[in-house]
């Protein structure tokens, strides 16, 4: 079985339903969603990932952006408490399927907020995005959780966009990569480059250089392509509606230890 795994969750009939906050609402062709769904999920097995797929949320419009339901380090799952009540939901099952595939469990609790795409990991340092869905008691929490597993979590301000990785993601050397309209201040990470577009802030780093990418960012391909990488495209723009990214519908996992960390159960 393949070492490389990813959380995946099927977009529901509702989805056009999901949250805006930043962007002005447009009408979202949900069947159109499903095949760009299936093509991002091809996208990742086609390079020998294996894909766990959470059962779907028919009452969450937004369920099928998985990554926000959790933050994972290392083996140690953290279920997020989501700064929109609506999403709260949506963790349960998400939660669920990790306890049954053995990870540490570890949850954000009330007065927390905390969404997984707030939380961009490079290396040992986890930066987490503090604005409209994630509050200072949220990185409190998760830097109480993580920081005994050898990690250093730095909250940076974030007025621009939804999440922290709706602005920045980090390329394979631990280069932060974003659209420098949309980023506070570039300067708190120590290695930045501005991409030429905005989706070409995003990348889901899939091994061997290869990039997991928007397909509406070619110049940014080209910037990656010339550093050395491999642009992995898919068409997301049902999702880009939403104010996804091809971060938000997967979270990547690692191999669980027969030997792991008890949780930390109180903040």
């Amino acid at each position: 079985m393949s070492t490389m795994r990813a959380l995946v969750r099927p977009p529901v009939p509702r989805l056009a339903e999901g949250l805006v906050t930043h962007i002005d609402r447009v009408e979202v062709d949900v069947d159109l969603a499903v095949r760009q769904w299936h093509g991002y999920r091809a996208a990742m097995e086609a390079f020998g990932w294996d894909l766990v797929e959470v059962p779907p949320a028919p009452e969450c419009p937004d369920s099928v952006f998985v990554e926000d339901a959790v933050v994972m380090f290392r083996n140690v799952a953290v279920v997020t408490r989501p700064g929109a009540s609506s999403r709260r939901p949506e963790t349960a099952a998400v939660a669920e399927v990790l306890e049954g595939m053995g990870a540490s469990m570890n949850r954000i609790v009330a007065p927390g907020l905390l969404d997984g795409g707030d939380v961009l990991k490079v290396g040992d340092t986890v930066f987490v995005g503090r604005g409209g869905r994630t509050n200072h008691e949220g990185v409190r929490q998760l830097r109480w959780i993580l920081e005994p597993l050898g990690a250093t979590v730095v909250a940076v301000p974030l007025t621009k966009v939804l999440h922290l990785k709706s602005a920045v993601t980090a390329l394979p050397d631990g280069t932060v990569i974003g659209y420098l309209p949309l980023v506070d201040d570039p300067l708190l990470f120590p290695r930045f480059l501005g991409v030429p577009e905005e989706s070409g802030a995003h990348v889901v780093l899939l091994g061997e250089g290869r990039l997991l990418m928007a397909a509406d960012a070619p110049r940014s391909a080209e910037l990656f392509t010339d550093l050395g990488y491999h642009p992995v495209p898919v068409d997301i723009s049902e999702y880009q509606k939403l104010e996804g990214c091809v971060t938000c519908l997967s979270v990547r996992l690692r191999d669980l230890p027969a030997g792991r960390p008890a949780p930390r159960e109180e903040p």
